[in-house]
């Protein structure tokens, strides 16, 4: 039973477009981000002169600082779209698959 329950889920047409909505969000965050942290650790290797700039002639921040903090504030933003995708599109689909399998289980 849990067998053609299990293949019921597979075939059920909702349950490939969370799938392929889900994984498509989930690249392309994820490349997002990969690229954001990748630049910002190339940048470092082989310009380090760019990111020692200072922010104001007289203080101490460089820029690499601002920069740093924006990128943490971006990856938290990423974090919140997948959430709340995931928490409104991604489980009314879910729970829509639950229906159309209620009889089976």
């Amino acid at each position: 039973m849990k067998e053609n329950l299990v293949e019921r889920i597979e075939a059920n047409p909702k349950y490939q477009e969370l799938l392929k909505k889900r994984d498509s969000l989930a690249l392309k965050l994820g490349i997002f981000v990969l690229v954001m942290f990748y630049s910002y650790i190339t940048i470092i290797a082989f310009n380090k002169e760019l990111f020692a700039t200072k922010v104001w002639e007289d203080g101490v921040t460089t820029i690499a600082f601002p920069i740093a903090l924006a990128i943490l504030v971006i990856s938290f933003i990423t974090t919140l779209i997948y959430v709340r995708r995931a928490n409104g599109e991604f489980d009314d689909l879910t729970n829509e698959i639950k229906k159309d399998v209620k009889d089976y289980i």
